[in-house]
C-alpha cells in the first residue's frame, strides 16, 4: 500500500456516520467551492485584499494599487461581484467596489500581512471555534450586488 493509505480496513462507522451527517449538501458545497474559485487567482486575491484593506475603492484604484489595467480589474472585479464576494454601487460617473459579508467573512481570516510572504509552514489551525460561522453558511448576497 501506499503512503496515503491504510493498511487494512478500519472504519469507526458510528463517528463516520456523525461527520457524513454534518456535511453540507452538494448545492451548498458547489456554491462555496464557486465562491473559493473566484478566490484562486492571484490578481482576484489582490484586489479582494485590497478591498479588504482598503473598504471601498474605484476601479482606478484598484488598478494603481493592484498595478493593473483597468479593463483588467474590471474583469475580476465582475467575477469576484458574480461570485457574491463583491458588490458595487456607481457614484455619479464612478463605481464603486466593496467586499460583502461573505467576501468580508472568506478574507477576514487571512490577514493582507499573511498574503504578502509566501509560508513555508503547513497548514496552520484557523482558530475557528463551534460558533464560528464558516463560508458554507454565509450568504450568497445576491441581493446588494448591483450591475455596474
Amino acid at each position: 500500500m501506499g503512503p496515503d493509505r491504510c493498511d487494512l480496513l478500519c472504519l469507526d462507522l458510528p463517528h463516520a456516520e456523525e461527520v457524513r451527517a454534518a456535511l453540507p449538501p452538494l448545492d451548498a458545497a458547489q456554491a462555496a467551492a464557486a465562491r473559493f474559485k473566484a478566490l484562486g487567482d492571484p490578481v482576484r486575491l489582490r484586489i479582494a485584499t485590497a478591498l479588504l484593506t482598503g473598504g471601498e475603492l474605484c476601479v482606478c484604484d484598484l488598478a494603481w494599487i493592484c498595478e493593473a489595467s483597468q479593463n483588467l480589474v474590471s474583469h475580476h472585479v465582475r467575477v469576484l461581484r458574480t461570485a457574491g464576494l463583491a458588490a458595487s454601487r456607481r457614484e455619479g460617473k464612478l463605481v464603486m467596489y466593496r467586499l460583502t459579508d461573505t467576501g468580508l467573512s472568506m478574507l477576514a481570516p487571512a490577514r493582507p500581512a499573511d498574503l504578502s510572504t509566501p509560508s513555508t509552514s503547513g497548514p496552520a489551525d484557523s482558530g475557528a471555534g463551534p460558533g464560528d460561522t464558516s463560508p458554507l453558511d454565509a450568504p450568497s448576497d445576491t441581493a446588494a450586488l448591483q450591475e455596474a
